[in-house]
C-alpha cells in the first residue's frame, strides 16, 4: 500500500484508537489509518495525544509543524532505526577536512545552478549563471561558495521575473516576512520542501544535523537545507511558475498586511494539493531504468551522498534531464 503525506490546515486534535489515528475538531472526526501515512504536515494549532505520538514513533512517521504564516517551526522526529556509527563518523570527517567539505559544498551549488539553468532554458530565457559559476572552482571557503550561490540566485530570480506577469514578479527577494505574492509562495514552498527532505533523510543512515554548504548549527537539520538547494528549482520554482502562468493561483489566494503578503487558507490548500501532486509525479531514471517519483529522487540523492562519504562513488549532484 502506498503511503501518503497528510496535510492538516485547520486547528484540531490528533488522537489514537488502536492502530488508527483520528483528526478531530469542532466540525469533523476523520480517521487516518496508520499504514497509509508517510508524513504529516500541520499548518494549524495541533494537539497530539501521547498515545498518538507513541504510535507515530513506532511506525516511523515524522510530523512537521508550521506557524500560521507557513514558516517551518519544528518536527516530531521519531526514534531513528537506521543508525550507523560508521556513516556518522564519515559525515563528520568530511566536515572537519576543509577540502572534503568544500568539494561537497561546491557540488550542491553546482547542482542548484544547473537546475536553475534548466528552468530558465525551458522558457528560452538567457541568463548569466554560467559566467558566475566560473568563480565556483576558485572558491576556497564556505563563505566564498555561499557568495557564488547568492549571486547565481540573484541573477536567476531576475531572469524568472521576465517570465512572470507584472503583478506576480519577485522583484527583491524578501523572506520574513515576504512582501509580495511570489515571494510568499517561494517562502512557503521552500519551507515545505525543507520538511520533505527531513522526512527522506529520516529513512537513511545520514545524520540530518551534519551539513556541508550550510553551517551545522544546533536546533536545525542543516543537511536538509543543503539538499533542498538542489531541488528548489525543480520542484518549487517550476511549480510556482506553472501555477501563475496557468492562473491556477490568483490574487484572491493571498492576504496582505503591513509590508507582508501571505497565502490565505484557500491559497495554502491549492499550493499543498499541487505540491503533493508534484511529489508523486514520476520520471524514468537514467541509471535505474525505471520510473521514480520526485520524492524518491530526494532519497536517491541522499544515497548518492552516502556512497561519496564511504568512498564508493564520487558524488555528482542531481540535474534535471527532462
Amino acid at each position: 500500500m502506498t503511503r501518503k503525506n497528510y496535510y492538516i490546515t485547520t486547528d484540531g486534535f490528533l488522537k489514537r484508537n488502536e492502530n488508527t489515528l483520528y483528526f478531530v475538531n469542532k466540525d469533523l472526526k476523520r480517521p487516518i489509518p496508520i499504514n497509509k501515512i508517510y508524513s504529516i504536515y500541520s499548518y494549524g494549532a495541533l494537539t497530539i495525544s501521547s498515545q498518538a505520538l507513541n504510535l507515530l514513533s513506532k511506525e516511523g512517521i515524522p510530523v512537521h509543524f508550521f506557524n500560521r504564516y507557513g514558516f517551518y517551526s519544528g518536527s516530531f522526529y521519531p526514534r531513528e532505526t537506521l543508525l550507523s556509527g560508521d556513516i556518522i563518523i564519515k559525515q563528520a570527517e568530511h566536515v572537519i577536512d576543509h577540502y572534503k567539505r568544500i568539494e561537497i559544498a561546491r557540488s550542491f551549488v553546482m547542482g542548484a545552478a544547473m537546475n536553475m539553468k534548466r528552468v530558465l532554458g525551458y522558457y528560452g530565457i538567457e541568463n548569466g549563471i554560467s559566467d558566475i559559476l566560473m568563480d565556483l572552482e576558485s572558491s576556497n571557503s564556505i563563505t566564498e561558495v555561499m557568495n557564488v550561490e547568492a549571486r547565481i540566485r540573484l541573477d536567476y530570480y531576475g531572469a524568472v521575473d521576465s517570465i512572470l506577469p507584472e503583478g506576480f514578479r519577485i522583484g527583491k527577494r524578501t523572506r520574513r516576512p515576504p512582501e509580495n505574492m511570489t515571494n510568499a509562495m517561494i517562502s512557503f514552498g521552500n519551507s515545505l520542501l525543507y520538511s520533505t527532505v527531513i522526512s527522506e533523510l529520516y529513512n537513511t543512515q545520514l545524520n540530518p544535523t551534519i551539513s556541508y554548504l550550510h553551517e551545522p548549527f544546533e536546533r536545525r537539520y542543516s543537511l536538509a537545507l543543503d539538499l533542498s538547494e538542489i531541488f528548489k528549482p525543480t520542484i518549487i520554482d517550476r511549480m510556482i511558475i506553472s501555477l501563475i502562468k496557468k492562473r491556477a493561483i490568483k490574487t484572491g489566494d493571498f492576504e496582505h498586511g503591513m509590508n507582508q503578503c501571505l497565502l490565505n487558507e484557500a491559497g495554502k490548500r491549492k499550493f499543498l494539493a499541487e505540491y503533493d501532486r508534484r511529489l508523486g509525479k514520476t520520471v524514468k531514471h537514467r541509471e535505474l531504468g525505471r520510473k521514480v517519483s520526485y520524492r524518491r529522487l530526494i532519497r536517491l540523492e541522499a544515497y548518492k551522498l552516502i556512497k561519496h562519504l564511504i568512498g564508493q562513488k564520487r558524488y555528482e549532484p542531481f540535474v534535471m534531464w527532462w
